[in-house]
Parts: structure tokens; C-alpha cells; sequence
């Protein structure tokens, strides 16, 4: 069991590694850099020079890359280039702005995909089945903004009950980052639920199937008994890392609905980055995307190896 979770967590430093690396790559090879950025046209000849040597952009790329891994190792993101600030102050607030959209979505796409599945599961090929599945395909293949678009013509420009962007400052209170965070969070889990929902629904039409449950029926158990005490249960053990990919996936939603709604997140906050060719703020941001996304992994992984006892045998 140990063993199980060194060598996943020495793969997910890997993963981490690989992330720096091609971010910082893809950042060498883009057109400009954060001095032509924000000189504009007046970036040329020696204030273009005088700038790229203040930020130290005129340092081969393999230095300024060790030079960055080295503060990370320390425990140090470095300072914007754009914004002449500490990184740390800078994505503080907006990755716990991301964090509530994030979590908000889950509470409402997991609970809602887990109890439509099994709903789909035990009436298979009838017609809540039928809809429910119907509606997760279209879910599941109409794009983030395109929803979003949708939501906001139809909540905040027909119907008016909610406003169709974000307008509040990134360090507005948790209260009322939450209620904003409702229309974005509602566009991610979509998606999220569309997915769960169809795995959900396979996994119990599979237990459906299997032996045990036949004999229990064959033994007179009675029916909700056999739901609720085998079903679903061993429905959802197969389901559970399912579920933590695809929380891990919200964080590449997250770019594309703070960026509609105007969420002052940290999806937001690297699409101006990148914008601005700020090289060590996407690089932080990028690194936070990337634990996040390893550690929900690493946690998922660890809660099936503990509920399944087989899971830690296979793996073995």
C-alpha cells in the first residue's frame, strides 16, 4: 500500500516537472515577450534592450529556467514582470476565488450525477434512461462558452434574475464570491454531471448484472434491500476515480467560463498573463494548476485503494 502511494506521488512529480517545462517552452517559442508587450510600439532598439535587461530576459532561457525551479524549490514564486508584485500576492486571492467556483460546480454536478445515474441504471432503456442520457450527450459536446453565452441571454438578459458578469472586485467577501460563483459554477457542471451520470449509470447496470445480485434475488431479498445495500455501493467504488478526473478536469473549464463571465479567478488571471507575455506569473499559475490537478489524483487514487481491497491486490 505504501509502495502504491511513493511511486504515485514520484509520478506526480514528474507530471509536475513536465508541466514547467513544456509551459516555459511554449512561452520561449511565442512571438514577443513581457517587454514588447508592454512597450508596444515604442518597444525597439535601446529601450527594448534596456527593458529585456531589467527583467532579466536577457539571460539564455536554460538560466532564467533553473533560476525560477530554484525559487520554487524555496518556496518562492518570484515577482510579476508586468505587474512588479510578488506573485504570491497577486494569485492569493484569485486561486481561492477559482477553488469556490471549483467547489461550488462539484457540489452541484456530483450529487446531481450520481443520483441520476443510479435513476438511469435501474430504469434502463426506459424513458427517464433515454432523456437523462439524451441530455448528458448534449451536454457533454456543447462547448463551455457557448453554454455560458446561453445561460447568460437567458437568466440575466430574458429573464433577469442574476447579472451576466461578474462585477465585484477579487477580494470581495466568500459570501459573495459564492453567489457569483453560481451561473459560471452551473456552466461547469454540466459537463461534469453529463460525465459522472454516464459512468454512474454503465457501473450499475454492470452490478445489475452480476452474481451476487442474482442470488440475493434468488434468496427473496427484498428489492430496496438489494439496491441500497449491494447496488449502489459497488456502483460507485469503480466510479470514485472517474469523479476525482473529472473535478480535476474543471480546472481547465475554468479558463474559458471566468473568462465569458468575467470571474476574477485564477483562469482569468492567466489568460491576461499570457497575454501580457508575463513568463513567470503563467509559469506560477500553470504550476498551480498542476498540483491541484495531481494532488486530486493522488487523493482519489489513495480512496480506492482503501475502499477496494481488490484494487490494492490488482495493483500490487
Amino acid at each position: 500500500m505504501l509502495g502504491l502511494i511513493v511511486r504515485r506521488a514520484a509520478s506526480s512529480l514528474f507530471t509536475l516537472i513536465l508541466i514547467s517545462v513544456v509551459v516555459f517552452a511554449g512561452l520561449e517559442f511565442m512571438p514577443g515577450d513581457a517587454c514588447t508587450a508592454h512597450l508596444g510600439r515604442d518597444g525597439k532598439g535601446a529601450v527594448l534592450e534596456a527593458c529585456r535587461a531589467r527583467m532579466g530576459l536577457d539571460a539564455p532561457p536554460v538560466k532564467r529556467f533553473t533560476q525560477w525551479a530554484g525559487d520554487i524549490l524555496r518556496g518562492e514564486l518570484g515577482t510579476s514582470m508586468q505587474r512588479e508584485k510578488p506573485i504570491t500576492e497577486i494569485v492569493g486571492w484569485r486561486l481561492r476565488n477559482t477553488l469556490v467556483l471549483s467547489a461550488v460546480a462539484a457540489l452541484i454536478g456530483i450529487p446531481l450525477a450520481v443520483l441520476l445515474g443510479i435513476i438511469a441504471g435501474l430504469r434502463r432503456d426506459r424513458l427517464f434512461d433515454m432523456a437523462a442520457s439524451g441530455t448528458a450527450l448534449v451536454a457533454m459536446t456543447i462547448p463551455e462558452f457557448v453554454s455560458a453565452t446561453l445561460l447568460i441571454l437567458v437568466f440575466a438578459v430574458g429573464l433577469g434574475w442574476t447579472a451576466g458578469v461578474v462585477t465585484i472586485g477579487y477580494k470581495a467577501p466568500l459570501l459573495e464570491m459564492v453567489s457569483a460563483a453560481f451561473l459560471p459554477a452551473v456552466v461547469l457542471s454540466m459537463v461534469l454531471a453529463a460525465h459522472i451520470m454516464r459512468m454512474v449509470r454503465a457501473s450499475v447496470i454492470d452490478v445489475l448484472k452480476s452474481d451476487f445480485v442474482l442470488m440475493a434475488r434468488l434468496k427473496g431479498v427484498p428489492q430496496q434491500q438489494i439496491i441500497w445495500r449491494h447496488v449502489v455501493p459497488n456502483s460507485l467504488l469503480p466510479v470514485i476515480s472517474v469523479i476525482g478526473l473529472t473535478v480535476a478536469w474543471l480546472l481547465g473549464g475554468v479558463v474559458i467560463v471566468e473568462s465569458v463571465f468575467n470571474y476574477p479567478g485564477l483562469g482569468r488571471l492567466a489568460v491576461d498573463a499570457v497575454g501580457d507575455r508575463d513568463l513567470p506569473l503563467v509559469q506560477a499559475i500553470a504550476l498551480l494548476f498542476g498540483i491541484t490537478y495531481v494532488v486530486t489524483n493522488l487523493m482519489t487514487d489513495i480512496a480506492a485503494l482503501l475502499l477496494n481491497p481488490r484494487l490494492r491486490t490488482y495493483r500490487a
